[in-house]
């Protein structure tokens, strides 16, 4: 079985890490038997998401599975980014994953992080600048809702997390548990 596993923080972004989620879970659920496992990872078992959201994850950053597909959660990301544990802590899951994916902001992580390079990605409208100022060897994307270069893919902001989830449903497994799951989730899938 895959696992998948979602990286928060304090200040994630709600819908970054929960849309995700969702889409995996209920992908999971809609199949005879589970294709992958989708769990929440962070520093801290506990984390104050967004808006004072409070958030239990299922593992910490030193006692989780190895993941096959690493998603880096967007959020208010700057104290991440001077944040060695957690950096190293994404690296290590980012270098054994098959795929390496981020929501907004997370993109920042994963470049902190050394996994995105000279990528094209993408990230929330209001953080494109900053993005390819601070990582001017990235090829940073805008006007999309995600981007894929080889196994790593990038989002646009909060929402758009939920349509990268989705094909990344249908690269998993196929385009029709795609369209099964955004429609269980009454979703407009934006391809």
């Amino acid at each position: 079985m895959l696992q998948i596993g979602i990286v928060i923080y304090d200040d994630a972004e709600v819908l970054d890490f929960a849309g995700p989620f969702e889409v995996f879970s209920t992908a999971a659920r809609l199949c005879d038997s589970a294709p992958w496992q989708v769990s929440l990872i962070s520093e801290n078992r506990e984390v104050m998401a967004r808006g004072g959201f409070p958030v239990k994850s299922h593992f910490t950053l030193a006692d989780h599975p190895s993941v096959d597909v690493l998603l880096v959660s967007g959020g208010v990301h700057c104290a991440g980014m001077e944040n060695p544990a957690l950096l190293k802590a994404i690296r290590k899951a980012g270098d054994a994953a098959s795929w390496v994916t981020s929501v907004c902001t997370g993109a920042f992580l994963l470049a902190e992080a050394g996994l995105l390079t000279d990528q094209r990605v993408t990230t929330h409208w209001e953080d494109s600048a900053d993005l390819r100022q601070r990582f001017p060897a990235l090829d940073v994307q805008e006007n999309v809702r995600w981007v894929e270069d080889g196994n790593r893919l990038t989002s646009a902001g909060i929402s758009a997390g939920i349509d990268m989830s989705l094909h990344l449903v249908e690269k998993l497994h196929s385009r029709k548990l795609a369209e099964d799951t955004a429609r269980q989730m009454d979703y407009a899938w934006q391809e």
